[in-house]
């Protein structure tokens, strides 16, 4: 066991990340893109900062479903109001005049057109020389530009005329906010599934606004052929290098397990459970049995701290676990202990954690020693590779999240996490909402406050022992948990962060879309809490393992404790 000592938290070394949200820059120079706002031009190179993408709005939605079967919008309210008229073959506004005139959308020369008289032409050139600086960009330069803008914004340019409305509809440049917004790898499985379809795929934008509307889930439960994990509660379930990886957890008599199993479940697109599962266990007893661990994923790298034994000893060691494939359908986990240094956090279960752009983890809270609940947030820096780490205790600038165990933490993105739910000092269980943003010398907090009154219905009920998974589309689903009087849930939520960030950032006209109750088909989880949960490297595809299941207490259980062992597939509902 790592020792800890007391020590003066220091502050936090200055993180660099990428600016949220931005792309990948292709080799051509990108261009400085000049913001037109009522008429005042704004050269700043710091346009993609404007509005976080990683989600959409309800306004979005609205806006994409105007769009027609061949991407033309509908007339919108302000082309009305200038007298302007898209549909086809309506008369141009008068003094309308295409900004490339001697350039094609397609970045080819265009005819010059006859019975054009001089003072024509040098009118031409008067207007031409004050047109805006968007107007003297290229075709490629254009698009390089509307890759860093929010999918909103790529539909209010489309109004603007028809050569921005073609432009705009492209389904390369969809396809370039979908990877920039979901990842590479979200975007390559969403390809696959367009390919086997068969017949012509939907465009990107189709894809783009499904994903925004998402409402519906699947589920089915997966059968198993042969031996399987037993029942069990609070362990881990990680999805990494297309395996399956069960390890730990508590089961029937308050015993600890240090079994490890795993399924082999497919990489990429084909990232799909087969009809009959077939579980292998490994060898046990390293890592020591435990329950209410973390285990997080860096890479394809396990990281795992905490938990706590059947003797009720909290642990603050740290493991590195390598899968290692060593043929076809098998594989093995090469754990060891991760040299951390003399400083550690004080040793805890039920903690919350989660990594951030794979070269950090963060934990929060738990259950400490004789009980006593946390409030404290830790850092692990893993930028030495995996071969070494040091914790840092970070975030303690007022306010600060109550302590509480049996909560989520979840990395949405960037340099922002989001808190939900657990239980407090005072075994209350609660729905609040934290954002947690490292992005300077001094983390800090924020509560997500809205009136509760305006809010009913339209957020989870309090809850602990749920799980929070970023799924595609940044969105945060949540599921499952249980309440004060031990009366387990069985709804799925989704947390768009968007939302959560526009709120977060002083709007209060989000709150309504900020959470969304999803409906689910098929053979539900149903009622469970402290489960194993992890999802596919699409963001579609989500599987659920054991928990404490049933919503009563029977007279014959102790604490109303039963133990599940079944693993179910929950699947997002895109009609592409």
């Amino acid at each position: 066991m790592t020792t800890h000592h007391k020590q003066k938290p220091a502050t936090l070394p200055l993180l660099h990340f990428p600016p949220s949200g931005l792309p990948a820059c292709s080799s051509s120079p990108r261009p400085r893109c000049p913001r037109i706002i009522h008429g005042a031009q704004d050269h700043s190179p710091q346009v993609a900062h404007q509005t976080h993408p990683s989600s959409l709005t309800s306004d979005f939605i609205s806006s994409t479903e105007e769009i027609d079967n061949h991407g033309v919008l509908e007339e919108s309210n302000q082309a009305k109001n200038h007298g302007a008229v898209t549909g086809e073959g309506a008369k141009r506004p008068k003094k309308w005049r295409q900004p490339w005139p001697a350039t094609g959308c397609d970045g080819g020369q265009e005819a010059a057109g006859g019975g054009v008289d001089r003072m024509e032409e040098e009118e031409e050139v008067g207007a031409s020389s004050s047109s805006p600086p968007i107007a003297q960009l290229g075709y490629d330069q254009l698009l390089s530009v509307l890759r860093l803008l929010p999918p909103e914004a790529v539909l209010s340019f489309a109004a603007t005329c028809r050569a921005f409305r073609a432009w705009s509809s492209s389904d390369a440049l969809w396809e370039a906010l979908c990877r920039r917004d979901w990842g590479p790898r979200a975007a390559a499985a969403l390809a696959e599934r367009r390919r086997e379809r068969g017949g012509a795929p939907p465009p990107w934008r189709r894809v783009y606004a499904e994903v925004a509307r998402l409402g519906a889930l699947t589920a089915r439960r997966v059968p198993v052929r042969g031996a399987s994990p037993r029942p069990r509660a609070s362990h881990s379930l990680n999805l990494v290098a297309g395996w399956l990886v069960l390890f730990g957890g508590g089961c029937e008599g308050g015993h600890h397990l240090d079994d490890t199993w795993v399924a082999y479940a497919g990489i990429g697109a084909e990232n799909r459970l087969p009809a009959v599962l077939n579980w292998q266990q490994l060898a046990s007893g390293t890592p020591s049995g435990r329950f209410s661990h973390s285990c997080t994923l860096v890479g394809d790298t396990l990281v795992m701290f905490g938990g706590i034994t059947d003797r009720g000893q909290r642990l603050n060691d740290t493991w590195i676990g390598q899968v290692i494939s060593e043929e076809p359908q098998r594989m093995r986990i090469s754990w060891r202990l991760l040299e951390v240094g003399p400083l550690a956090p004080p040793p805890r279960g039920a903690h919350a954690a989660c990594c951030v752009d794979d070269k950090f983890i963060v934990i929060h809270g738990g259950v400490g020693l004789y009980g006593s609940r946390l409030g404290d947030t830790w850092l692990l820096d893993l930028s030495n590779g995996l071969q070494s780490g040091s914790w840092h205790q970070i975030g303690n600038a007022w306010p600060l999240p109550p302590p509480r165990s049996g909560h989520s933490l979840t990395w949405i993105g960037g340099t922002h996490m989001v808190l939900f739910g657990g239980r407090g000092s005072e075994f209350e269980v609660l729905n609040d909402v934290w954002l947690f943003d490292i992005s300077d010398h001094y983390p800090k907090w924020k509560e997500l406050k809205y009136n509760l009154s305006s809010a009913l219905g339209e957020m989870p009920f309090p809850r602990v022992g749920h799980s929070a998974i970023l799924a595609l589309g940044g969105k945060v689903l949540v599921y499952g948990g249980e309440d004060s009087q031990r009366r387990r849930k069985d709804d799925f939520w989704i947390l768009d962060t968007l939302a959560l960030l526009q709120y977060e950032s002083g709007s209060k006209k989000v709150t309504k879309r900020m959470w969304k109750k999803l409906t689910i088909d098929g053979q539900c989880p149903n009622y469970r809490s402290f489960h194993g949960a992890c999802v596919d490297t699409s963001g579609c595809c989500v599987y659920i393992f054991g928990g404490m299941v049933d919503g009563l207490v029977h007279p014959a259980e102790a604490m109303g404790l039963r133990f599940d062992g079944q693993l179910y597939q929950v699947e997002l509902v895109l009609h592409l």
